[in-house]
């Protein structure tokens, strides 16, 4: 059963939301908040799973309310939920450790998803976030970013996997590993695997 709590200074998005995620099964509502004072005296006695976090609050912004409750309650799971796409923000409330990243016009599917891939120790990125975020992080460090998956096949043949090996332990088809591979040299501007380690390693995709 995962837990959920919601803070957004607009009742129509608590309520809407509110009303959706009381009819699944598997999820329980421990409360709303309509202020970030609120959800930070809520949390000094309560606990939940999941907080869906609105950016734009008033008494704080959601970056530092996410920092705040990630640094008290590692364990809590935040999903910004927001009307704003623009990079910056993206980029900030993540790096201040949330989940997941998605925008009021996210449908009830697209948000039953956040919530159990976060619960799964995954990020989740709406579609149109998610480009943002990718283009906005590649711009900053000059480095491309690479898919999880990308990142476990890159390690795999880092420690000295074959196509056929890597295939075998992450299930996955002898195709699909050549493909992802041919995506690391594109992506990487490498050649053969002795350039695709070192660049693995000089550029911290192997921590």
């Amino acid at each position: 059963m995962t837990s959920v709590y919601i803070v957004d200074d607009h009742e129509l998005i608590i309520e809407g939301i509110t009303s959706f995620l009381q009819k699944e099964k598997n999820i329980t509502m421990a409360g709303y908040a309509t202020t970030a004072l609120a959800c930070i005296n809520f949390f000094k006695c309560n606990i939940a799973d999941v907080i869906l976090m609105d950016i734009n609050l008033p008494d704080m912004n959601g970056m530092d309310l996410c920092k705040i409750i990630k640094t008290n309650y590692p364990g809590i799971n935040v999903i910004a939920l927001s009307t704003l796409n623009q990079g910056s923000y993206i980029t900030q409330i993540i790096e201040n450790g949330a989940s997941g990243y998605l925008l009021k016009n996210a449908d009830k599917k697209e948000i039953l998803e956040a919530i159990a891939t976060v619960q799964k120790g995954k990020t989740f990125f709406s579609f149109e976030a998610g480009k943002i975020y990718t283009a906005t992080k590649e711009k900053r460090t000059g480095l491309p970013v690479l898919s999880k998956r990308e990142k476990e096949i890159l390690k795999l043949i880092a420690e000295g996997l074959t196509n056929i090996e890597i295939s075998k332990q992450l299930f996955i088809s002898i195709d699909t590993v050549d493909t992802h591979r041919k995506n690391l040299y594109t992506k990487l501007k490498v050649n053969n695997t002795a350039q695709l380690i070192r660049s693995g390693i000089e550029n911290n995709y192997l921590e």
